[in-house]
Parts: C-alpha cells; structure tokens; sequence
C-alpha cells in the first residue's frame, strides 16, 4: 500500500515537472519575470545554472530601464515624439508590455536591426525606444526569447558574448553619432565642466560584465569553447547572437 502510494506521488512529480517544462518552451520575448515569493513548482524543474543565468537576466533589465530613464531625462523631445504622456509613461511602454520587442514605428525592426535606427540621420523616430527596445530585443534573443529558463534550455555562451560586443559598439555609437550640424544624435555622458557625468558609461558597464560573466560561467559549466572577436569599434559591426 505505502509502496503504491509512493509510486502514485512519483508519477504525479513527473507529471508536474512535464507541465513545467512545457510551459518553459513557450517564447515570449518580454522581460524576466520577478521571483515569487514562498514555494515556486516551477523551481523543480530548473537547474542551478538556470537560476543563476535568470538573476543575471534580471539585472540586466533591471540596467536597462535605467539607461531609458536616464536617456528619456536628458533627451526628453524623444518620448514627446512618439506621443506619450510622460516620461514614466514611455518607459513603462518599453518595459512592462507584452510586445515581443517589435514596435510599429520601428518599421518591424527587432534587435540590432533596430538599434541601426538610432543612429540614422534620416530616422525621425524616438531614438532612445529604437537604442534600449533594440539592444532588450538582442538580450533576450541571447537568451533564446525566453522570460523563464528550465532543465531543458540551452543557453549559447557564444551568442552572450557577441551580444557583450554588440553593446560595446552601441556604446561607441552613442558617444560619436552626430547630426548634420554636429551636435550629439542623443545626449548621454557630459564630460564638460569640474564634475563629469559618467553615469551612462557605468551603467553600460554593467550590462557588458554581466553578459560576459555569463557567458564565462555557461562556457565553463558545458565545456564549450567561445570564439572572442574583438573589431575595432568606430569600423565595427554587430555580432550575430542567433545561430
């Protein structure tokens, strides 16, 4: 009896790690969701390198919604262009809806295809949308567009790493891009008087880091071998970050 019993308790686990895990294959392509609090049935079907690549995934949202926040603070005719009501509203925009990391006024573009439209002369757009939508967009392509990670998924350390690059050149653009009249396409850092503002740099650092380490940790735990291609970065172009 305490044998069947045991087996019918066996079966039931099996079954729900079943459910968990095909609920984990689904993409979704929005931002991590928070941990819950108190006991999580998901947590029977992840691994530890899951649990660590989501707290890195996390954080990297967590940089990114920053970097909106301070972008929208020091270009605000940006969020006024493309009608919203606020600053906190455009960035909940980017944030907290369930957009697959596609908008239509960034003519379909996802990732670095929509990171090029922040820097083109001719876009007329809001930059700062086309610059964080694309590199979330890239970020969670690197993370196979999954908001939640199980036992069954692969995460590529090459793909993390290219992606730790691809933010370097974005970087590069964002501190040389300059209009016809030569002014900043978006203000960002300001090195001029006695207290520079290196805040951007900082916060890009992060986000750099904590990809590479990452990608360091998955390459060390699945013994793959990571290709490092460094450009040089005002000739450099984007890396792939799907394979």
């Amino acid at each position: 009896m305490a044998f069947a019993l045991s087996l019918a308790m066996y079966f039931r686990l099996i079954c729900l790690i079943h459910l968990i895990l095909l609920g984990g294959c689904v993409t979704t392509g929005t931002t991590p969701r928070k941990p819950v609090s108190g006991f999580d049935p998901n947590q029977l079907a992840k691994s530890d390198i899951d649990r660590v690549a989501e707290a890195h995934q996390r954080e990297l949202f967590v940089h990114l919604r920053l970097l909106s926040e301070k972008l929208y603070r020091r270009n605000p005719h940006e969020w006024r262009k493309g009608g919203q009501a606020s600053l906190e509203a455009a960035v909940a925009r980017i944030f907290d809806v369930d957009h697959g990391w596609k908008f239509v006024e960034l003519e379909g573009r996802r990732g670095t295809d929509a990171v090029h439209l922040a820097f083109r002369e001719d876009y007329a757009g809001d930059r700062v949308l086309a610059l964080v939508a694309g590199l979330g967009g890239m970020v969670q392509t690197a993370f196979n567009d999954k908001s939640e990670l199980f036992i069954l998924d692969d995460l590529d350390p090459q793909a993390l790493f290219n992606a730790a690059r691809n933010v370097e050149i974005a970087v590069w653009k964002l501190s040389n891009a300059k209009t016809a009249t030569g002014e900043p396409v978006l203000l960002s850092n300001e090195a001029k008087g006695a207290v520079r503002n290196l805040s951007f740099e900082r916060e890009f650092g992060k986000i750099i880091g904590n990809l590479d380490l990452l990608s360091k940790i998955i390459a060390d735990k699945t013994n793959r071998l990571v290709v490092k291609v460094f450009q040089n970065l005002a000739t450099a172009i984007f890396l792939p970050v799907k394979f």
